[in-house]
């Protein structure tokens, strides 16, 4: 058995979520359901982060408790995640009570192998970004050099991680992992963070209350990113692995992607790791630190108001059409602009003509000239379109691994344009039914525009499932998210081979997948 686990940042919970969290969420979704669908046993989560000086201020202002506010904003995360058909098999909460149970048990073993001491901690602090600061990191004005707001000059006592002890040994699995950090540039950045030389980290704070209480020492709340980072162990079952009772943890463990913005790629690839090696655990497989949305070249911040509703235009348009434009606009780990314009013309080119119509026009033609059956073994098929099919399928997986996502999108709606021009090349609508040979050509081209359909549903599933599903109901197949549905790339042509063998009636009707749009 192949293992995958997959999971994105946990999301804070001070407001609603915008097209920033969505992205992330929808391309780990789509790395899950690939893989499940290639016979692998994945994991995916996702969830919220809910302790903080942040969480505690915006409760503050708010008139309410912070666990009040998690309670009410962690569902508009999950009503998102549903409305864009995330398929994650766990949403975690750092106020779960296995979560808080796994912190505890992590900080107490870290501070009796001596990876934790208590001291005193001078310095600034970010307190949106949760992120401690060195003096020569702040941009012009005392300013946090990530969000841009005054940063806070803080003194306290404080527990602290060793990040010094390990530091080579960081060094060395950056190096001798080149598939650690995704996209390979992003390494490059890391390595020179850690060989600035990395300085001890702050991991409590006593200034604030809203947090983990340290274990034995209820003066001190533990740090929001030492809390947070832990919840990958928490959803895979720490506490039963400690316990022997969890055979699947290591193998899951060995398997993680992290999918995470540029912006907290530090603590992924630096604090995370660390804290695995202390705690005798192997860092995560893959860290993959995606790019920014911005909105007129300003990353979107709730702050700035700048900030794209996502559930407005699922509501609108669809939650495969969003999924479509995130996933094909930029290539991941570049920053996009969100331009209506752009997903005007990616929804109206691409997926209403291109993909649309050819779904429409094929069952047209199957209902008008074949009584609404698929041609079967006799009919023949045109092996030039399916090669292409074909091409497409081989090395999937390893694209899949790469994130090459923007890339596979562009060669599925390239198989689609060869389809659509052999359609209209061949022009089956002027052939004559009644004519032996003209009856063969009409078949033979029905057979291999249902096929390559079927073959497009396939492609298209990890990032457009509802539509992949539509797609399979007008051709009267079982869609591909049924439960231990599963089928290697490997075997998808012969699968597809035997499955249009004997034709079979497609669905009576069937509803336009895209109506073109103005988007305003």
């Amino acid at each position: 058995m192949k293992y995958f686990y997959v999971t994105t940042p946990i999301y804070y919970v001070n407001d609603k979520p915008h097209v920033g969290h969505a992205y992330s969420t929808v391309i780990a979704d789509c790395a899950a359901r690939f893989k499940r669908l290639s016979g692998y046993k994945v994991f995916f989560q996702t969830g919220t982060d809910e302790h903080g000086l942040k969480i505690e201020k915006e409760a503050d202002a708010r008139g309410i408790a912070p666990k009040e506010l998690a309670d009410s904003m962690h569902i508009k995360f999950k009503e998102l995640f549903s409305d864009l058909n995330i398929s994650y098999d766990r949403f975690i909460r750092t106020t779960d009570a296995d979560h808080v149970q796994t912190v505890r048990t992590a900080f107490e073993k870290l501070l009796k192998n001596g990876d934790i001491y208590l001291s005193e901690y001078e310095g600034w602090y970010c307190t949106p970004c949760e992120t401690f600061l060195t003096e020569k990191s702040l941009s012009e004005g005392g300013k946090c050099p990530q969000c841009g707001r005054p940063a806070s000059k803080v003194k306290e006592e404080s527990y602290f991680l060793k990040l010094d002890k390990y530091e080579k040994k960081l060094l060395d699995f950056i190096e001798n992992n080149s598939g650690f950090i995704k996209p390979e540039f992003r390494k490059n950045e890391v390595l020179s963070f850690v060989k600035e030389g990395l300085k001890n980290l702050s991991i409590s704070r006593t200034s604030f209350k809203w947090g983990i209480p340290v274990p034995g020492d209820d003066n001190h709340v533990i740090y929001v990113w030492f809390d947070a980072l832990l919840n990958y162990l928490t959803g895979l079952g720490h506490e039963t692995y400690l316990e022997g009772r969890n055979p699947d943890f290591e193998r899951f463990l060995e398997s993680t992607n992290h999918i995470v913005g540029k912006d907290i790629l530090k603590f992924h690839a630096v604090y995370w790791p660390i804290m695995l090696f202390a705690l005798g655990l192997r860092p995560p497989k893959t860290i993959l630190a995606h790019g920014w949305w911005l909105m007129d070249g300003a990353k979107m911040s709730k702050s700035l108001g700048n900030v794209i509703d996502p559930k407005v235009i699922v509501e609108k348009f669809g939650a495969d059409a969003l999924r479509y434009f995130l996933l094909s606009e930029i290539t991941i780990g570049l920053d996009g602009d969100f331009n209506t314009g752009s997903f005007t013309v990616r929804y109206n080119s691409g997926l209403a003509n291109d993909l649309g119509n050819l779904v429409s026009r094929t069952a047209a033609m199957l209902r008008k000239y074949a009584d609404g059956k698929i041609p079967g073994k006799n009919a023949g098929e045109d092996a030039a379109v399916l090669n292409e099919a074909l091409v497409l399928l081989n090395g999937l997986g390893e694209r899949y691994d790469r994130y090459d996502f923007a890339k596979i999108l562009e060669d599925i709606f390239r198989f689609i344009n060869i389809l659509n021009k052999y359609i209209n090349d061949s022009a089956p609508w002027k052939l004559n039914i009644n004519e032996p040979e003209d009856r063969s050509n009409l078949f033979k081209i029905l057979k291999t525009a249902a096929v390559s359909i079927y073959y497009i549903s396939y492609f298209i599933y990890p990032f457009m499932p509802e539509t992949s599903g539509k797609i399979n109901n007008m051709l009267n197949i079982k869609p591909f998210d049924l439960p231990g549905f599963s089928l290697d790339p490997g075997d998808a042509a012969d699968y597809c081979e035997k499955l249009f063998k004997n034709g079979f009636s497609i669905a009576e009707k069937s509803e336009i997948l895209f109506p073109r749009i103005k988007f305003e």
